[in-house]
C-alpha cells in the first residue's frame, strides 16, 4: 500500500499589519477605548466573582496608587487588570506599527507607571496581583488564583495577629 507524499507549504513570512486607517479616524477610535468598565477586561472578571460568590472587594479605588481595578480591603490584596496591548503583554502585545514617536513612549510610561504601583503598594504591605486581558479567556483561572491569595492572605494575618 502505498502512500501519497503532500506538499505542505512553508508558512508564509508574516509581513507587520499595516494600518489603513487615516490618523483621523485612528485617533477616533483610540480615543473611545475606556479605561474602566472594558468588556474584556475587568467587566468579564467582575462577572466572575460575583458567579462564584467571591465578596468583599470594591472596585477603581481612588484611595490606592495605581487605582487597582479590585481592592479586598479586609485581605490588602489588589488585583489590577491589563490589557494586552496598553500595557506590553509579553505573550500578545504587539508594538505599533504606526506613530511610533508617540506609542512607544506612551506604551512604555504605562509599563513604568505599573512597575511603581506595584512596588508602592508592596511596599505598604498590600498584595498585588495582575491579570493580563488573556487570561480572562478562562475566567475561571484567574479566580482560583484570586481565592489562593485570599486564603493565603487570611492565613498570614492570622498568624501575625496571635
Amino acid at each position: 500500500m502505498t502512500q501519497a507524499l503532500r506538499f505542505i507549504a512553508p508558512p508564509a513570512v508574516l509581513e507587520p499589519e499595516m494600518d489603513n486607517t487615516d490618523q483621523k479616524t485612528r485617533s477616533r477610535i483610540m480615543t473611545a477605548i475606556r479605561s474602566r468598565g472594558n468588556r474584556s477586561t475587568e467587566l468579564r472578571l467582575r462577572g466572575a466573582l460575583v458567579a462564584s460568590g467571591i465578596r468583599g472587594w470594591r472596585m477603581h479605588a481612588r484611595d490606592l496608587i495605581g487605582r487597582p481595578d479590585f481592592v479586598f480591603d479586609k485581605h490588602r490584596l489588589v488585583v489590577f487588570v491589563d490589557g494586552c496591548y496598553w500595557h506590553g503583554c509579553p505573550e500578545c502585545g504587539r508594538p505599533p506599527h504606526s506613530n511610533l514617536e508617540y506609542w512607544t513612549p506612551k506604551l512604555d510610561g504605562n509599563r513604568r507607571r505599573d512597575k511603581a504601583a506595584t512596588s508602592e503598594l508592596k511596599a505598604a504591605q498590600w498584595g498585588v496581583l495582575r491579570v493580563w486581558e488573556h487570561e480572562l479567556e478562562v475566567p475561571a483561572n484567574v479566580v482560583k488564583k484570586i481565592t489562593e491569595l485570599l486564603g493565603r492572605r487570611a492565613h498570614s494575618r492570622q498568624r501575625r495577629s496571635t
